[in-house]
């Protein structure tokens, strides 16, 4: 199963690189959210919604770039599979079963039905790790901008 060093480093590569684009879009999405709760008025409910549709919104779009990745990596056998409780054949995994894949893995939630098998087990693991790290930093930002609201009042 990792004998196969090529398809190990291809692995590694993109995990690393999936968990440097979410990094970078977690820091600018933090950020356009900053200046956004900064330009709307004194509208205390709004902002709040603005806050924590936004930080959904980017949570989404991390999940998105795991779940692509996984996809285009299991493409390729070598890179491993995902065994699936709903699926006769392990792999096959479409672009939105993928997506379920890094959701549940981004989340580490894990239900269980889904497994990966194979270098593609790296990937699975960086992704809870970033999305354990994301969630906190995300809960920090919420938290500082409450408490600026419940300052402001």
């Amino acid at each position: 199963m990792y004998e196969n060093w090529p398809a190990n480093l291809m692995v590694v590569a993109s995990a690393v690189t999936a968990v440097a684009l979410c990094v970078l879009l977690h820091y600018e999405g933090l950020l356009l959210t900053s200046r956004g709760l900064q330009r709307i008025g004194g509208q205390q409910r709004v902002k709040v919604l603005y806050c924590i549709f936004s930080l959904l919104i980017l949570h989404l779009i991390e999940i998105w770039v795991f779940g692509v990745t996984i996809w285009l990596l299991l493409r390729w056998p070598e890179f491993g599979h995902i065994v699936s409780s709903g699926s006769v054949q392990p792999g096959a995994l479409g672009l939105l079963d993928s997506v379920y894949v890094s959701t549940v893995t981004y989340t580490t939630v894990g239900f269980g039905d889904v497994v990966p098998v194979g270098p593609i087990r790296f990937m699975a693991g960086m992704e809870s790790l970033t999305g354990f790290v994301m969630f906190g930093w995300t809960a920090s930002f919420i938290y500082l901008e409450m408490e600026r609201f419940w300052r402001g009042r």
